[in-house]
């Protein structure tokens, strides 16, 4: 069924959007991420869910808290670290807006391209946006990262008959109902195939968007790992034959 375009003025209701950011150890870059995300012109919530920092992170986060408004910045502390996953489901808790944005707290991705990601949204064409590294020109990170992403992609692909190009972006929208039907389990970077077989598996309606990308190395900060694309693996196997 159609579902109705989300209006993006709407006083009465609860926010437009939540806009989800799970931290671990970003002391040198949250600040910035943060900043960039509130000049962003839409009824926004920001709830950033501190996976177990350990750096100095959370005291950056509390010092922003009390210079900003009550209603515009909240911080959930997780007191050891569980993964990006884990933070998310934390964090899709709390969430009050009609869209829900997950935004990762290095500077990887410009919170500028929030009209396009939430565009066919807002015009109700889909349930769930992806953002695609893969659908304009610059550049895409490592020639590792690249062909483990495709791969990765791909096998997914195999299983959820969605034809995506990029799983593991960081920029997925979701219309807050569909968080909602869903039972997630998995605590890392297997949150991105795990969610990507539910999705498929509720017939979402799903489209991508051309976004920018800063890639960083691991020397910067980079925390996705071989091993992940291992897990991932066993996610996209594991959800498609079993819940």
């Amino acid at each position: 069924m159609r579902a109705p375009p989300v209006s993006p003025a709407d006083p009465a209701a609860a926010p437009l959007l939540s806009v989800m950011i799970p931290v671990y150890n970003e002391r040198a870059t949250v600040a910035e991420v943060l900043r960039r995300v509130q000049a962003v012109e839409f009824d926004t919530e920001v709830i950033v869910v501190d996976d177990g920092s350990t750096d100095g992170t959370r005291d950056v986060l509390q010092n922003l808290v009390g210079a900003s408004r009550p209603d515009a910045l909240r911080v959930v502390v997780q007191p050891v670290n569980r993964g990006k996953g884990a933070a998310l489901r934390r964090g899709f808790q709390e969430a009050r807006g009609r869209i829900v944005l997950v935004q990762d707290a290095d500077l990887e991705y410009d919170p500028a391209d929030y009209p396009r990601l939430l565009a066919p949204v807002l015009r109700g064409e889909a349930d769930v946006v992806y953002g695609s590294r893969f659908r304009q020109p610059g550049p895409k990170g490592s020639v590792q990262q690249r062909l483990g992403n495709r791969f990765l992609t791909a096998l997914s692909n195999a299983f959820t008959r969605l034809n995506l190009s990029d799983v593991y972006v960081g920029y997925k929208v979701f219309r807050r109902e569909v968080l909602q039907q869903m039972t997630l389990k998995e605590d890392r970077f297997g949150f991105e195939v795990e969610v990507t077989a539910r999705i498929a598996r509720g017939a979402w309606r799903v489209r991508e968007v051309p976004i920018a990308y800063r890639p960083r190395t691991r020397r910067e900060g980079k925390k996705i790992s071989w091993k992940d694309a291992l897990h991932g693996i066993w996610c996209i196997v594991r959800y498609h034959v079993a819940d």
